[in-house]
């Protein structure tokens, strides 16, 4: 047996021995409702994690935000100077309103973990914790320097901390996003969509539809046309979709209408894609005489792609993976994460937290049996050699 695959195989035994550990410390993390938009419920979670990263070593500090709980910024208080840096990165915020446990209750029953924040993400946080710890425990140093991003807003696109994101990512070498894995399997997310949002507004010239019907411009009629040729821009081999999911206009049935909005989802899965996507919207043109289009909006979030540095993290888990004895596969998810953005600057590798299913969803779970395995994972990719990933 390598060395490689004696570390794996003690990094294995040594947290599938502390399973319930990390069930306990995921069902106190969980039982802490943390939703992003109640700003005063971040701090009791941000609260626990800041003191599992001290106890780590770590020195934790905390950046409020504006409009949102902020975020956790912790690193080694000894470290090496020179050594890169590699980050681990997650969210404590969840979607489910206060008072969800009352319906929901955070339970661990029959070797499921169930309730609000428990698969999206706290698990995956718990997991990347204890990976650190089993590394501690046995006495093997990270070859790269470990740092940690934990915002409180990525369920909303991250809007206040996405720039922070990107500054930590220009600083490290790699990324392991801990947000849930894909499917009954717990398949890696090597590459996600990147997301587009547009509003499409319409201007025409009103008039009474009976009494003067060739005296107005439709605006609702052009909108018709645009959505029209949005819709035909899909690609699903491309992996490009266009979707008009809102659309607002007119005042009367009996009235021309004056002014009609449509609001527009792009799915991209190549930053090429989002820059044509985004020039064939901004510059659509009227065909109904009378009326004009404006555009605002834009690609929000880029896509995380299966770039060549990406394709080495990959190759770098499946080694991980089989040193540790475990099966491992690869999805494209379309939704974003923070993931997305770390990736514009850093090698990213995203879907290493828990193994479970039901993301806003009402049977939210984790599987507890399979959180050692994810973070014997982590604790072997935090040991790749820089020159391997």
């Amino acid at each position: 047996m390598s060395k490689g695959s004696e570390r794996a195989a003690a990094v294995m035994e040594h947290l599938s021995a502390q399973r319930d550990e990390m069930v306990e410390m995921l069902l106190a993390l969980s039982r802490l409702e943390s939703p992003t938009d109640v700003v005063a419920s971040q701090a009791a979670v941000q609260r626990q994690l800041t003191d599992a990263l001290e106890e780590l070593g770590f020195g934790v500090s905390h950046r409020r935000g504006h409009e949102t709980g902020g975020f956790l910024f912790a690193k080694a208080r000894t470290r090496v100077r020179g050594r890169p840096a590699q980050l681990l990165i997650g969210h404590c915020d969840t979607v489910w309103p206060l008072g969800t446990t009352q319906s929901m209750p955070v339970v661990h029953e029959d070797g499921i973990v169930r309730g609000p924040g428990t698969f999206d993400m706290k698990a995956g946080l718990v997991q990347g914790i204890f990976a650190l710890r089993a590394l501690r425990d046995l006495g093997h140093e990270p070859p790269l320097t470990p740092v940690w991003f934990i915002n409180s807003d990525e369920e909303t696109g991250s809007p206040e901390s996405q720039r922070y994101v990107a500054l930590v990512a220009r600083h490290v070498d790699r990324t392991f996003v801990l947000e849930p894995s894909l499917g009954p399997a717990g398949d890696l997310k090597t590459a996600r969509k990147g997301v587009g949002r547009y509003v499409v507004t319409v201007n025409g010239k009103a008039a009474h539809s009976g009494l003067d019907p060739t005296g107005g411009a439709s605006a609702i009629q052009e909108l018709s046309h645009v959505i029209q040729r949005l819709h035909a821009l899909t690609d699903h081999e491309r992996g490009l979709t266009v979707n008009v999911g809102v659309i607002h206009g007119g005042t009367r049935a009996n009235v021309i209408a004056a002014a009609a909005e449509a609001v527009v989802d792009v799915r991209i899965m190549t930053v090429a894609d989002g820059k044509w996507i985004d020039g064939i919207i901004r510059g659509l043109e009227a065909t109904v005489p009378g009326t004009s289009i404006s555009v605002s909006g834009g690609v929000e979030v880029p896509p995380l792609e299966r770039t060549p540095r990406n394709r080495a993290l990959w190759h770098a888990a499946q080694g991980a993976a089989e040193r540790l004895g475990i099966p491992l596969g690869e999805q494209i998810s379309g939704g974003g994460s923070d993931g997305n953005t770390t990736s514009q600057f850093t090698a990213t590798l995203d879907g290493l937290g828990a193994v479970g299913d039901g993301a806003h969803a009402r049977h939210e779970h984790v599987v507890a049996a399979r959180m050692p395995e994810r973070a014997a994972l982590v604790a072997e990719l935090l040991m790749t050699p820089g020159d391997e990933a």
